[in-house]
């Protein structure tokens, strides 16, 4: 009799992994699985994910636990058809610089974490007769709470009238006020670039040379405009045999920089609009069997991480990239009306420029 009862105990053991009831390894964890496991109905464990203070803290504290313990994530999809609103913030690029992009990414990121909000990108060709059209389908599909646009896509007034008609919040990152304060993250760059002018004029260099960014771009004529500005206030006018216009790619740079240091008599200083440019123009030098700074002095503008890997690291102008995308995902998700996000960029001086030899 003993025995019997022993071999039935063995029949009935729960299997390894699956004690208290918890789901097998490698098994999809529902939300009725965590209400079941908790003792709690599926409305209180909504109210946890939510953050509803209508749950006593002892409950919060074991329905955490215990979604924690099986690795259960809630479906911002899910949630938004669950409580008729989104729970993903888009965000829409077409740009050349992928560390531009990663860094944006990167700080919208941490605003989102822990929000309950989740990040969804859409890279695009904003030169296409469909962009737009493209946009549209996919705040619709995806039913988004709010859109980061990034330059050149931000720069576009019909897209930001095309999200307005859909009724979908969004913020534009640009270089210059386009829109009302809480659409917008605002740059300044025409005057961190006035800034490099200052910078190279206080070292000596009057015979100085631009790489542009790409003319389609906002940011390529307030970098350009700034910079070339800056330094008719202090009496140097840049010819336009001084201007090469680049893509903001490291190719073009090379290109850009090996036309600006054939011309004679050479500049003695270059500004690159954005650090791929600048890397180019590096390798431009070094080909021509050029030092820098010695031979040439050589600016960027970013202030990425390529910068400070460059040798000698380069002086740049430092855009703060990650704050960017932190402020957009903040603004999008303020519960009031924001104000403009204004962020102030700076020269960050290294080693790549030195006074014109004599």
């Amino acid at each position: 009799m003993t025995a019997s009862r022993s071999k039935s105990a063995a029949r009935t053991a729960p299997a390894d992994g699956v004690e208290a009831g918890l789901p097998l390894p490698g098994s999809v964890v529902t939300i009725n699985d965590i209400a079941r496991l908790a003792g709690v109905s599926k409305k209180t464990v909504s109210r946890v994910i939510n953050a509803s203070p209508l749950v006593r803290p002892d409950t919060r504290d074991r329905v955490t636990a215990l979604m924690r313990q099986v690795g259960y994530v809630p479906d911002p999809q899910a949630r938004g058809l669950a409580f008729r609103r989104s729970f993903l913030i888009g965000m829409v690029y077409d740009n050349p610089n992928a560390q531009y992009i990663v860094h944006v990414q990167n700080g919208a990121l941490d605003t989102l974490r822990d929000s309950g909000f989740e990040l969804v990108v859409h890279p695009c060709d904003s030169r296409s007769g469909e962009f737009i059209e493209g946009v549209r389908q996919f705040v619709q599909r995806q039913k988004l709470h709010g859109v980061i646009l990034l330059p050149p896509v931000s720069e576009n007034p019909d897209l930001a009238e095309a999200l307005r008609a859909l009724g979908v919040r969004y913020v534009r990152v640009a270089s210059v006020p386009l829109d009302d304060a809480p659409h917008m993250v605002v740059s300044n760059d025409r005057e961190a670039a006035g800034e490099v002018a200052q910078y190279l004029d206080s070292l000596g260099h009057r015979n100085v040379a631009l790489i542009a960014g790409p003319s389609t771009y906002r940011s390529a004529h307030e970098r350009g405009g700034g910079f070339t500005e800056a330094l008719e206030k202090r009496g140097i006018v840049l010819p336009p045999t001084h201007v090469a216009e680049g893509g903001y790619t490291f190719e073009s740079g090379v290109a850009c920089a090996e036309r600006l240091l054939a011309l004679r008599p050479r500049p003695t200083a270059i500004f690159a609009c954005n650090d791929e440019m600048a890397a180019g123009a590096y390798k431009a030098a070094y080909r021509l069997g050029l030092k820098v700074p010695e031979d040439v002095s050589i600016v960027g503008f970013d202030d990425s991480p390529l910068a400070s890997r460059l040798w000698p690291p380069l002086t740049t102008v430092r855009l703060p990239i990650r704050d960017m995308g932190r402020q957009a995902a903040a603004q999008l998700m303020a519960t009031a009306p924001a104000p403009a996000g204004t962020l102030t960029p700076y020269l960050a001086v290294r080693d790549s420029c030195q006074p014109p030899a004599r």
